[in-house]
């Protein structure tokens, strides 16, 4: 029975894994970093303020049309995946916060905004912003 149990769970997680989960962005919808801006050199604790056109934000869990809330991508390559819950990385602000302080170590990253849905699932199409480069000093 306990096994029977396992299938049906890890077949339950396959068919909701199998969904695409996200919701709708309206035409023109944008993600953007207001501060820092690129190229700019900062210390090691810093404020990032976030900023969003054609939509609204609203915190995870609550399910309203053209909302969502920011999801933070430090040093990253590659985009979360559409259609499935964002895991860690990004750095989540499911409250609906619009900015935060964070702290990175001495050198060159990078910032890029993705906005999520109730779900903590990127939009269709995602709304992104620019990558943008910044020093932080020494």
């Amino acid at each position: 029975m306990k096994s029977l149990l396992t299938a049906c769970l890890v077949l339950c997680a396959f068919v909701v894994n199998a969904q695409d989960l996200s919701t709708p962005s309206p035409e023109g919808a944008k993600a953007y970093i207001v501060s820092p801006k690129e190229g700019d050199t900062v210390e090691k604790e810093f404020t990032v303020v976030f900023g969003l056109s054609g939509m609204g934000v609203a915190p995870a869990g609550v399910e309203k049309e053209n909302t969502g809330h920011h999801h933070l991508l430090v040093d990253q390559d590659t985009l979360p995946a559409t259609g499935l819950p964002m895991g860690a990385p990004p750095i989540h602000f499911g409250a609906g916060q619009t900015e935060t302080t964070i702290t990175l170590e001495p050198g060159t990253h990078t910032l890029q905004l993705i906005l999520g849905n109730h779900l903590h699932v990127p939009h269709s199409p995602a709304v992104v912003s620019e990558k943008i480069t910044i020093t932080v000093k020494e």
